[in-house]
């Protein structure tokens, strides 16, 4: 069914950032495809009028295919693309195992391979450009003593090195890539972690909300010229030590 609504799919859309970036979207009028492992029985973003829910592992292709199909059946149009789908966790390198490295691969990497191309196949069909915002992570470019995440980092730093290529391999045809990389997030994840602890990875000693990384993804999505950006949310600690 053909919609003159814009269509945005947004994965990890469950809880926390992903379900607070679907609420955003489907305020702003657009419709939603929401898609989580178990997405049917998000308590976060509810069935409503303009939504379509799609359950599965991002990191399996015949899911992106259903995503992809799911969009085009229902609403006629994919205009837009939020790949917030990840996972992380943090260890010593030596103790990352073959088994770690998979999930990570699976959903941080094949999840937004797969899926990126099917959005991009057809926003290149629809001839009217588009826009694809990931989420990376300010640990890229400034690592945390005492909190190593190096695996996780090739991941997130995989996917920015990508949107930087795909921004100008696509520009001509005006489908915009960028990225939202934040800091400390105040989100059900770190509803126990100790907020002063979390304070101590900012220089400004700031928390971010999920809304604040809500606003950075919706501007990048409706920025018309802009492309190959990362855009970091984490109160200045990408620019180093402090």
């Amino acid at each position: 069914m053909a919609s003159n609504r814009k269509t945005v799919i947004v994965t990890g859309a469950s809880q926390g950032i992903g379900a607070g970036i679907a609420q955003a979207f489907h305020a702003r009028g657009y419709n939603v495809v929401a898609t989580a492992r178990d997405m049917s029985t998000s308590n976060e973003f509810k069935p409503a009028e303009n939504a379509a829910f799609v359950d599965g592992q991002i990191g399996e292709p015949a899911v992106a295919a259903k995503i992809v199909s799911t969009a085009i059946t229902k609403f006629g149009s994919i205009d837009a693309l939020v790949n917030n789908a990840g996972i992380f966790f943090s260890k010593p390198f030596t103790e990352y195992t073959q088994e770690d490295f998979k999930a990570l691969s699976s959903v941080n990497i094949e999840g937004f391979i797969y899926l990126t191309q099917g959005v991009v196949k057809q926003m290149l069909a629809q001839k009217s450009g588009g826009s694809v915002v990931s989420i990376t992570a300010s640990r890229v470019v400034n690592p945390i003593a005492g909190s190593p995440a190096s695996v996780p980092m090739i991941t997130k730093g995989g996917i920015e090195a990508i949107t930087r290529s795909l921004a100008i391999e696509y520009a001509q045809e005006h489908i915009r890539f960028n990225a939202v990389a934040p800091g400390t997030v105040d989100t059900p994840m770190h509803a126990n972690s100790p907020k002063d602890a979390m304070k101590a990875l900012s220089p400004m000693g700031t928390i971010s909300s999920i809304g604040e990384i809500v606003d950075a993804v919706v501007y990048l999505t409706e920025a018309l010229n802009v492309t190959g950006e990362v855009l970091h949310v984490d109160g200045g600690a990408h620019q180093g030590k402090w």
